[in-house]
Formats: structure tokens, C-alpha cells, sequence
């Protein structure tokens, strides 16, 4: 298996970050996150006096979603080099990665289509603020599945030089007990566990982030010692 384009695809992964980190402070308009508890007139107020800002945070998170598919494609592939594991447990990640990064761009299309026409109905407005947040905070089961996935995949491959390290396993286990929270944000509107709260909104954020740069890492690792073995054995022949 030719592993440069596992490589490419790895190495779109940090422009992503920087994406993210340039949304952050050229349109720091969704930090901190608005309040569930605004009315309809505040949020269209809102949405009216930052359209600027909300539109180039819409157009900057649909980069950001697409830079970060290579990242769960190389994952999928390393996963089918798993002889002992189904690839049905393929499958079902990488079908859980196009259901989560479709609600991540729904989100952004409604604050963009929210902030395209800020004289409509504040009701309207307010609707699609709802949406917005709920789309980008509460759809965490798919995120749940997909880091399942990859940990029995991990934890069926018992041959002596695993693919993935065994810890890699435990922390996506981790990661999603720890994003589980954000799916009871439709619940609240104040507290922890509302869209804005500490474990919905922050907890998640970083959770995420930190998932991310692991598993970059991890499969920069993966895919390196995946051409070293393949370098040996072309030797050898």
C-alpha cells in the first residue's frame, strides 16, 4: 500500500488549526457563545450589528469541516489494515463522520443564512440562531459511535505489533464519555449543560481540539512506521 497519499492527506490536518485559530480572531463574534436565554429582538440586534463577523465565521468553518475529513479518511484506512477486526467497524466510522461534519456545515449555513438577511423576522432570525447552535453542539452520538468504532477495532487486533496503540483505544473511550453532556444541551437554557454552558460548550471545544491533535500525532506515527515496515520488506525482496 502506497502511503504518500496517506501522508498528504495527514498534513492537510494543521491548516485546519490554522483556519480555526484565524476564524477565532478575525470574527471573534461567537466568543463568548450567545446566551439561549436572549430574546428574539437581542438575537436579531445581534446578528444586525455583526454580519461581517458571522458570515466570514460560516465561510471559515465550512474550510475548517472539509480540511478535517483526511484526518478520519487515514484513520479508516489504518482501520481495514486491522485483519482481525470486521470492517464493518470501518463502515460504520466512516458513516458517522459524514453525518457529524454534515450537522457541523448545517450549523454554519444556518448563521450565515440567519445573518443574510438580518431584516427578517426576529422570530426568524432567533429560529435559525436556535438551529444553528443546536447543530454544531447537541449531535454528539455519531462523534460517540465513530470513537467506539475505533476502540474495539483497537482492542480486537491482538497480534503482537498492533496497528494503533493500546492507549489509543482508552482515549477515545474517554473522548466520548466526555462529549456525551453536550447531547443534553436541548434541555437547558442556563446552567453547565446548556449550548453556552462549561460541559456542553467548553468542555466539548476542548475535548475535540485535544482529540484532534492526538490523533494527528498518533497517525503521523502510524503511517511513518507503516512505510518503514513496507521500506524493510521491499528490501528483503
Amino acid at each position: 500500500m502506497n502511503i504518500r497519499g496517506q501522508r498528504i492527506m495527514l498534513w492537510m490536518v494543521p491548516p485546519a488549526a490554522g483556519l480555526f485559530v484565524l476564524a477565532y480572531f478575525l470574527f471573534p463574534v461567537f466568543w463568548p457563545p450567545l446566551s439561549p436565554t436572549m430574546t428574539p429582538e437581542q438575537v436579531a440586534a445581534f446578528f444586525g450589528a455583526n454580519v461581517t463577523g458571522i458570515l466570514g465565521v460560516a465561510i471559515l468553518c465550512n474550510l475548517i469541516a472539509c480540511s478535517l475529513v483526511p484526518l478520519f479518511a487515514v484513520t479508516a484506512v489504518q482501520m481495514s489494515r486491522i485483519g482481525t477486526s470486521s470492517n464493518v467497524f470501518t463502515y460504520a466510522y466512516m458513516l458517522c463522520v459524514g453525518v457529524g461534519l454534515t450537522a457541523f456545515i448545517l450549523a454554519d449555513y444556518c448563521w450565515g443564512m440567519a445573518a443574510f438577511r438580518p431584516d427578517r423576522d426576529p422570530q426568524l432570525i432567533s429560529l435559525l440562531n436556535d438551529m444553528a447552535w443546536f447543530f454544531f453542539i447537541a449531535p454528539v452520538g455519531t462523534i460517540v459511535v465513530q470513537n467506539l468504532c475505533l476502540a474495539v477495532s483497537i482492542y480486537l487486533d491482538s497480534r503482537p505489533d498492533p496497528i494503533f496503540p493500546r492507549w489509543v483505544a482508552h482515549f477515545n473511550v474517554v473522548t466520548a464519555i466526555l462529549l456525551i453532556p453536550s447531547a443534553f444541551s436541548l434541555l437547558y437554557k442556563t446552567g453547565p449543560l446548556a449550548w453556552d454552558g462549561a460541559l456542553s460548550f467548553t468542555l466539548r471545544l476542548a475535548v475535540f481540539a485535544c482529540y484532534i491533535a492526538v490523533m494527528f500525532v498518533v497517525l503521523v506515527r502510524v503511517v511513518n512506521r507503516q512505510g518503514t515496515t513496507q521500506e524493510a520488506q521491499e528490501a528483503l525482496v
